[in-house]
């Protein structure tokens, strides 16, 4: 068929170019991956100047918005710049006049499901964006981008999104990300022991680097969770239907409880979806199944401070995607609501990061090379896919803007997203925006009660809110 030929590209002809390993990785037979970014508008849906908009801010972002993802005759994948029809890449669908917007809401939830499932066609760019022009509980109208992983990561797409948008309150200033910064460490004392703590430290690092290392490969081919409340064990279970739900959590409380016991704002999100999970057990009577959890706690490799310009990107050459995994052990209880809620925390933030002292990544990362150059790029997505299969979920945060956004004249609300086509009974996704933190929980549908676990993280977040800060705002002890 003409769509699958003009799959294949001859070696002689111009204006492509190749692929990052990465790319190649997770868009294949054996994974493919995409993000969908779900932008809620306080006012209805006008689309009468999209597609300038489209052609004037979002194409010249990057190159690959307007490429095809081919192979050439040896069988690399290689992009290749071509005329875009912007027309086929927007869709609006059409529903009933005249319902409430609960019932919107409920028809925004299946098509988003649908959309989530479908694979977007490979004879145009890997990208599409969906406008829903109905009033939901929650925005007067939706817009959701979903684009191949292939483009890049989550950091890098987001990074390209939010260039194409605006301030609300004043588009000639730019949108300000919250500031990550690095710390370094710092060894105080004498010379004895200033050279005690680096020689402990390397041991340290050794044994963590082989340990993560070793555990890292082992789940990604012979170990496996057990079946649980959050884990099926279904076969290619990215082919099932998903149920997405989202909860909103403030960033002034997460942060007030970092203040009063440690950590970063993700170690604080992380805990709290540990415990959270523990009170869904509890909740679905499957509290004894399941012992054996892990979660993969996605890290940007990139080490930057914010979210950069593409100009920048490309020219310290982190555009692409630049993540790896951090395999971190979900705690098990007996009872969750006699639990300690803070003691999710501080696992996660103990186990977080010690592994991101590890080296481990950088091995993995030059295991998934090695596995591309002698047994191609099959193998090391067979690898990633063996990561994500034999593990319990995903989590990715995301940092997002401080002010409110303006997409092409319409004030954005919220905005959350999520992945699809990952091997996994459920998957998480975080990202901040205007002083909340949007947690996006995608189920398999019939199976994880999205709705539950989602009320189980706002039930979480309150019991840790009030064990660290009390009344006061003072942690109990």
């Amino acid at each position: 068929m003409e769509p699958r030929q003009s799959r294949l590209l001859a070696v002689e002809d111009a204006g492509f170019y190749p692929a990052s390993p990465s790319s190649e990785f997770i868009h294949s037979s054996v994974l493919s991956l995409c993000v969908l970014v779900v932008f809620e508008s306080e006012i209805p849906i006008d689309d009468s100047e999209t597609m300038t908009l489209l052609k004037k801010d979002f194409l010249p972002v990057n190159p690959r918005f307007s490429s095809l993802l081919l192979k050439d005759e040896k069988g690399k994948q290689k992009w290749k710049r071509v005329e875009v029809t912007l027309q086929d890449h927007v869709i609006v669908p059409t529903f009933p006049v005249g319902l409430e917007p609960d019932a919107y809401d409920g028809c925004f939830k299946e098509y988003l499901s649908k959309i989530f499932m479908e694979k977007l066609p490979e004879d145009r760019p890997l990208w599409e964006i969906h406008l829903f022009k109905y009033p939901t509980r929650d925005a007067a109208g939706i817009a959701v981008f979903k684009l191949h992983h292939a483009i890049g990561d989550g950091f890098s797409l987001m990074g390209a999104l939010f260039s194409c948008l605006k301030r609300a309150d004043d588009p000639s200033l730019p949108l300000n990300f919250p500031a990550a910064s690095v710390k370094e460490c710092q060894l105080r004392g004498n010379g004895v022991v200033r050279l005690w703590r680096g020689v402990s430290g390397a041991l340290g690092g050794c044994w963590n680097t082989s340990f993560d290392f070793c555990r890292s490969v082992l789940m990604s081919t012979v170990m496996v969770d057990d079946r649980s409340a959050i884990r099926s064990g279904t076969m290619e279970v990215e082919k099932e239907p998903v149920s997405i739900s989202t909860v909103t959590l403030s960033l002034d409380i997460i942060r007030q409880i970092k203040s009063n016991i440690g950590g970063t704002v993700n170690d604080v999100a992380v805990g709290t979806i540990f415990y959270a999970i523990q009170l869904y057990k509890q909740r679905t009577s499957q509290n004894s199944s399941g012992t054996r959890m892990t979660a993969l706690v996605l890290l940007n490799t990139r080490m930057l401070s914010g979210y950069q310009s593409l100009n920048d990107m490309l020219r310290q050459n982190t555009w692409g995607n630049n993540f790896t995994f951090l395999h971190v052990g979900i705690p098990s209880c007996k009872d969750a609501e006699k639990a300690d809620p803070l003691a999710f925390i501080y696992k996660a933030r103990k186990t977080i990061k010690r592994k991101k002292n590890s080296f481990a990544v950088v091995l993995t990362g030059r295991l998934l090379q090695m596995l591309r150059s002698i047994r191609g790029p099959e193998a090391a997505s067979r690898f990633i896919r063996g990561t994500l299969e034999n593990t319990s979920t995903a989590i990715s945060h995301l940092i997002g803007p401080m002010e409110k956004m303006d997409l092409g004249n319409h004030p954005v609300k919220s905005f959350y997203f999520t992945v699809a086509g990952a091997p996994q009974s459920i998957g998480l996704t975080m990202v901040s925006y205007h002083g909340n933190l949007r947690l996006s929980v995608a189920g398999e549908k019939g199976f994880i009660d999205s709705e539950l676990l989602t009320s189980c993280v706002k039930e979480a977040f309150d019991k840790i809110y009030t064990v660290a800060c009390g009344k006061n705002g003072i942690k109990q002890r």
